[in-house]
C-alpha cells in the first residue's frame, strides 16, 4: 500500500503537509528511480499551475532533480495534458506536474509523468516511496560537473499549439458558433484562448485573471452557474470549463444545462462510431459512470467496459485491450490516438466539431442520452480511517439495506477518495429528493462512525 501517492500523484496541502522537504525527497527518489531504468541521467520538464504555492514547490523539486544530477527543463504556466504531449515531442525522459487540479488553492500536489507522456505506474510509485524512506537517499548526491542544470523553456509549449493545428487545420474558420471559455483561473488561461484564437474559433473568456489563490474557486468545471448564466446572458452557443490544470472539460448547452463527461462522451462515441473511428465500437469508462451511458451504448450498438475510478485505470484498460476512447464522468476524456491523457481542451474541440456537424444545437444533440439523477456526497472522515468502513457493521448494515432497495431503480456505488480524507457515497435512482435523502442518511452514520 502506498503511502504518499494516491489515485492521482501526491496532493496535500501545500507547505505544511507537501513540505519542500517532501517534495525534495520525492524528486530526488523520482531522479534515481528514472535513471535506474534509463541508461542516462535523466532530463525532466516541469510544468505547474496558477496556484501560489507553485513557485515554491517547483524550486523544491527542481532542487530535488538538480541534486542527483538530473537536467530541469521549466515550462511555466502549463496544462497537464501540454507537458505530457511536450514530453513525448522532445524525448525528454520523464515530467512532473505541480497541480492539486480541481481542489482550492491551499492544496497542491507532484504527478510523474513517463517518457510516453503517461502517468507512471503504482509499480514504479512505489519504487519511488522505498528509496524516499530508505537511509540510501541521503547518499544519492551528485558532485562537481554532475551536478543538474535547470533552463526554462516556457518557449516549448509551440510544439502543443502545432498539435492542434494539424489536428484541425482550417475546420473552424467562418462556422457560426460562439464559446464561452471559463478556464478557472488555472493552467489553461492562456494557452486555451491562444489555441482558440489559432484555430479560428469565436469565444468569450471568463475567470482568466490568476492571482495564486483564485484557482477554482467559484468558477471551473466544479462550479459551472457563473459559466451557465454567461451562456445564457450573452446567447452562446456554448459553454465550455476546465479544471485547474486542465485535464478534464465539462459543458454547458445554449439553454444552460450541465453536460458532464458522460454527456460528452455519449455525443463524441456517436460521433466516432458515425466516422467509422470508434476502436471496436468500444468506450472504456469507471464503475462512476451513470446508467444512463449503459443504456446509451446498448440502444447504438457500443459496448462499454467499466474500470474502477482514475483516468490512469482507463488508460490501463485501453492500452491491454487496444481501445482509443474513454473517460470518466468527472470530465477526463481521453483519445487515445491524439494524446494518451485527459485533455480538457482536445475533448472541448471534438466536442465542439461533434455539435457542429450534427446540424443540431448542444441541448438537442444531448438527448442521445437520458441521465438518471445521480447523488454524490462526501463523508468527512479521519484518514487513517478511510478504507476500514467495510468493516464498520453499522455501515455495512446499512449499505447492505440499500442495495436490496435499489436493486432494480438504481444502484449504489461507496469508494474511498484516493487523494482526500474523505468516502464518496453515490446512489442513482429515478427520484432524486429520495435517493438524496439515503445518501445524506449513510454519509451521516459513515462520518458519525469514522470521524
Amino acid at each position: 500500500m502506498r503511502k504518499y501517492f494516491g489515485t492521482d500523484g501526491i496532493r496535500r496541502i501545500a507547505n505544511t503537509q507537501l513540505t519542500p522537504e517532501l517534495v525534495f525527497r520525492v524528486a530526488k527518489a523520482g531522479a534515481y528511480v528514472l535513471a535506474k531504468h534509463s541508461d542516462h541521467v535523466p532530463t525532466i520538464l516541469i510544468g505547474r499551475d496558477t496556484r501560489i504555492s507553485g513557485t515554491l514547490i517547483e524550486s523544491a523539486m527542481t532542487a530535488g532533480f538538480l541534486s542527483y544530477g538530473a537536467n530541469v527543463k521549466l515550462l511555466g504556466v502549463m496544462p497537464t495534458p501540454a507537458v505530457a504531449y511536450i514530453t513525448r515531442k522532445v524525448n525528454a525522459d520523464a515530467s512532473v506536474v505541480i497541480s492539486a487540479s480541481h481542489n482550492t488553492y491551499e492544496f497542491n500536489g507532484v504527478k510523474y509523468f513517463s517518457n510516453k507522456g503517461m502517468k507512471i505506474s503504482d509499480e514504479i510509485e512505489e519504487e519511488i516511496e522505498n528509496i524516499m524512506d530508505s537511509g540510501a537517499i541521503s547518499g544519492l548526491t551528485a558532485v562537481n560537473d554532475k551536478i543538474g542544470v535547470a533552463e526554462n523553456r516556457e518557449d516549448l509549449v509551440k510544439y502543443y499549439y502545432e498539435f492542434f493545428e494539424e489536428i484541425f487545420k482550417d475546420y473552424f474558420k467562418n462556422k457560426n458558433f460562439t464559446i464561452g471559455l471559463d478556464v478557472a483561473n488555472g493552467a489553461t488561461y492562456k494557452v486555451a484562448e491562444e489555441v482558440f484564437k489559432k484555430l479560428g474559433i469565436k469565444y468569450k473568456i471568463i475567470n482568466n485573471n490568476p492571482d495564486g489563490i483564485n484557482i477554482n474557486k467559484d468558477c471551473g468545471s466544479t462550479h459551472l452557474e457563473n459559466l451557465q448564466n454567461y451562456v445564457l446572458k450573452n446567447k452562446l452557443d456554448l459553454g465550455i470549463a476546465y479544471d485547474g490544470d486542465g485535464d478534464r472539460c465539462l459543458a454547458i448547452d445554449e439553454k444552460g444545462n450541465v453536460m458532464d463527461g458522460d454527456v460528452i462522451m455519449a455525443i463524441v462515441a456517436k460521433y466516432l462510431k458515425e466516422k467509422g473511428k470508434l476502436k471496436d465500437n468500444t468506450v472504456i469508462s469507471t464503475v462512476m459512470s451513470n446508467i444512463g451511458l449503459n443504456k446509451f451504448a446498448k440502444e447504438n450498438n457500443i459496448n462499454i467496459k467499466h474500470t474502477k475510478v482514475g483516468d490512469r485505470y482507463v488508460l490501463e484498460e485501453m492500452l491491454n485491450s487496444g481501445y482509443n476512447f474513454g473517460g470518466e464522468q468527472s470530465g477526463h476524456i481521453i483519445f487515445l490516438d491524439k494524446n494518451p491523457t485527459g485533455d480538457g481542451i482536445l475533448t472541448s474541440l471534438i466536442l465542439i466539431k461533434s455539435i457542429i456537424e450534427s446540424d443540431l444545437s448542444a441541448s438537442e444533440l444531448r438527448k442521445v442520452i437520458n441521465i438518471y439523477p445521480q447523488v454524490l456526497i462526501n463523508a468527512r472522515v479521519r484518514e487513517e480511517k478511510k478504507k476500514l468502513y467495510k468493516e464498520d457493521t453499522i455501515i455495512s448494515e446499512e449499505i447492505n439495506k440499500l442495495e436490496h432497495e435499489m436493486e432494480h431503480d438504481g444502484r449504489i456505488l461507496i469508494r474511498p477518495s484516493g487523494t482526500e480524507p474523505v468516502i464518496r457515497v453515490m446512489i442513482e435512482g429515478k427520484d432524486e429528493n429520495k435517493i438524496y435523502e439515503k445518501a445524506k442518511k449513510l454519509s451521516d452514520i459513515i462520518e458519525d462512525r469514522l470521524s
